[in-house]
């Protein structure tokens, strides 16, 4: 890998069962995953994503790309446009530094409205 390589994007069709199960996976028992009406009463169209469970999305992101002996040494993400049921959120990657075998690649996930994911993920790569 080389600085300015880029990674195959990965797209996820952002369904309910995905942002409800994700949800749960993680422990978040926050109503806006998972009940539409009070999401909606608290001013959200609809249930949406919570952050861990896009975090676990990069993370698999990465380790695909990389193969299964990669090793996740640091993801620093940050959240903006919610995910919501039936959008499609694309996942890109670019090398951004490259020691030794470890590699650092700055992630973007974009959905129909705009960026729903932005950071940078250090992974070591076994040679």
């Amino acid at each position: 890998m080389n600085v300015g390589d880029t990674l195959p994007p990965l797209e996820i069709a952002v369904t309910r069962t995905l942002i409800v199960a994700g949800a749960i996976a993680s422990r978040d028992y926050q109503d806006v995953h998972h009940d539409t009406a009070l999401a909606r009463e608290k001013g959200s169209p609809d249930i949406f994503m919570n952050i861990l469970t896009t975090n676990g999305l990069v993370g698999r992101y990465i380790t695909d790309r990389l193969g299964p002996r990669a090793v996740l040494r640091k993801v620093a993400i940050r959240l903006g446009a919610p995910n919501y049921p039936g959008d499609t959120m694309t996942l890109t990657g670019t090398v951004t530094a490259v020691l030794g075998g470890t590699v650092e690649i700055r992630v973007v996930g974009t959905n129909g409205i705009g960026h729903h994911v932005s950071g940078t993920v250090t992974a070591e790569v076994a040679e």
